[in-house]
């Protein structure tokens, strides 16, 4: 099996390069149409689309993104000779990705309140927003630096 984990290593960082990709462009525009919801979104039509938007955004794009990204990174993880866990840049970029799907539910969850009315301030998701953005930098940083 490891063995085997060899051979697709490379098809396996390309998928959870695509999939990291897809999962950030929705971790990076999903809480932008929670500010517009907020701030625009009174009145039955505007919260209707936003909602509509939101709701797709997080079902058809980023749980499945989130999902390969975990099973494709954790594929790369169990590759033999990949990582050297005395290092610390494994841990620092666990961290990062375990922080990346906290802020991943911390969305769903706003979703929810934002259908009941009872969701955050704009500036409040503007503020959040800057979240996946630090844990992107430190998930690179550690990958490439490798400290």
């Amino acid at each position: 099996m490891l063995d085997g984990l060899s051979v697709i290593y490379p098809y396996a960082k390309a998928f959870h390069v695509m999939a990291v990709i897809s999962w950030m462009a929705g971790l990076f525009y999903l809480p932008r149409l929670f500010v517009y919801h907020a701030e625009r979104g009174q009145g039955a039509e505007p919260a209707a689309s936003f909602t509509i938007m939101e709701d797709k955004l997080l079902r058809l794009i980023m749980n499945p993104a989130m999902i390969a990204t975990w099973i494709s990174g954790l594929s790369l993880v169990l590759t033999p000779g990949i990582v050297d866990w005395s290092m610390i840049w494994p841990w620092t970029k666990a961290a990062g990705v375990l922080g990346m799907t906290w802020f991943h539910m911390w969305c769903a969850g706003q979703r929810r309140h934002l259908l009941g009315g009872q969701g955050l301030s704009g500036r409040r998701y503007r503020m959040m927003n800057e979240v996946p953005t630090l844990l992107m930098a430190l998930i690179v940083v550690s990958v490439i630096v490798k400290f």
